[in-house]
Parts: C-alpha cells; structure tokens; sequence
C-alpha cells in the first residue's frame, strides 16, 4: 500500500509514520508534505498513491484547497485537532477523522475502515456520500451524558446542555436551565463525541450548542462576539481565523 503523509508539523507527520508502519509493515510512504501547494504540486505529477493521512490546517491554509485544482480518487484520512470539519472531509473523500492525539488503536480501526469500504473508492467511480455517510455514522453524535453532583448520578440529555467549557481547569456542561456538571472528558474528547452539525468548538475553552447561539456580532481585529441565550462566564470571542468556518457553520447546517 502507497501511502501519502500531508503534515505540516514534522514531528506529528514522523509519528504519525512510526504508527502507520507498525500496523502496516509493508506499507510505502511515498512522501511527506507540509503544504497545500506542496500537495498539488506532487499530486499533479506523481502516480496517486492509495491512502492519503492529511491534516487539515496546513501551513497555507485548509486542506481542502488541494480538491480545487487535483482530481483525488484514493481514500483521505483526515487528522485534526479540530472537529468541526466532519462534513466538508466527509465529501472530500474522506473515509475516517482523527482528532490529535489519537492512538494507535484509533489508526487500527482507521485501516479496517478503509477495508471495509474500499469499494467506495474504486478508481474513476463516485462513491455515494449519502450511503457512505449513513454506515460512518460521523455525525449522529452522542445522546446523553452521565454525570454526578451532590452525592447522585443523573442524565442529562445532549439538546438540553447550552455550551461546555472549562471552569477552573475542569470541564464543565451547562445546561440552557443554567445548571452545571462537572465531567471527566477534555473538550476535545468531547468534541469528538459530539454532532459536529449541532455543536463548535469556539475557542479552547468552549463547545457551544447551535441552539444557544442568540445572535453574532463583529469585534475588534476581525474577531466575532457570539451572544447566547444564558449568561456565559466569560465573553466568547472567535478568532479572525475561524471566522469564515464559523460563519459557514450556522449558514450550512
């Protein structure tokens, strides 16, 4: 199997090696890339390769710039830190999204995918996103948290918790009844278990519900302020980097 790493971090991409050859041993990696124009560049000249391992966030910007001038027909497994990306990878071919840092047991199960829906992927054929999205199952999200304050355990339901965040380094639900849970996963555990239709990942300290958002205003240095319909702790503000995905996220959905 010929394998195509797209990483712009060289420290990431040679682990990402390491693990790839220790579930693959008889794997080839035909090259490393950092960047989108890297990508095109060798994608346009060179035999495609049958598994590409790409990171969204490239040095120049986001990966999907490669599908606008290269014809890619192999598979693409995304690796990221950031969940909100699940559609567009879905319908770039995307057969799995790993969120960093994953295992090398996620990568397992990463490989079995690709078996078990290679015939999606067959040269100069257009797979069905529609089928092939059902039997993913990428964004059905989780239902429901478990979680336990006053000495008792209790459900919540996913729809009725308004944003998670962190609050005094913890991770932390609030519900639109302003109620909170103390709970035991990272944010960006979190956000691998979550609807990426219905949940963001705003910054590093909060995941916010769709339904919570009331209204969005623009801020200084290119910046949005995302108003919610219960107080938030703190004034949530996206970055001018994410603004253009944020944005394309409550438009899309």
């Amino acid at each position: 199997m010929k394998i195509l790493i797209i990483e712009d971090e060289l420290k990431a991409a040679k682990s990402l090696e390491n693990l790839i050859l220790k579930i693959k041993p008889s794997a080839k990696i035909t090259a490393q890339l950092q960047s989108i124009e890297s990508a095109i560049d060798y994608l346009s000249e060179n035999e495609a390769p049958d598994l590409i391992f790409m990171d969204i966030q490239l040095s120049d910007g986001l990966c999907f710039e490669i599908f606008k001038s290269v014809n890619i027909q192999c598979p693409v497994i995304f690796c990221t830190a950031y969940g909100e990306y699940t559609m567009d990878a879905i319908k770039a071919n995307g057969i799995d999204y790993l969120l960093k840092p994953f295992s090398k047991e996620e990568l397992q199960k990463a490989f079995e995918k690709v078996d078990n829906f290679k015939n999606f992927f067959q040269q100069n054929t257009q797979p069905d996103m529609e089928e092939l999205l059902k039997k993913i199952g990428q964004d059905e999200g989780k239902k429901s948290f478990l979680v336990f304050k006053n000495n008792k355990y209790t459900t919540v339901k996913t729809e009725d918790i308004a944003f998670f965040y962190i609050r005094n380094e913890a991770p932390t639900l609030m519900t639109f009844q302003e109620q909170e849970y103390t709970l035991m996963q990272s944010l960006d555990q979190l956000q691998s278990i979550l609807s990426t239709k219905q949940f963001f990942r705003l910054n590093r300290q909060y995941l916010v519900n769709f339904s919570a958002i009331k209204e969005v205003e623009h801020y200084f240095d290119r910046k949005l302020f995302v108003k919610l319909v219960i107080p938030s702790p703190d004034k949530l503000l996206i970055g001018k980097e994410k603004t253009t995905i944020f944005l394309n996220w409550l438009e899309n959905r």
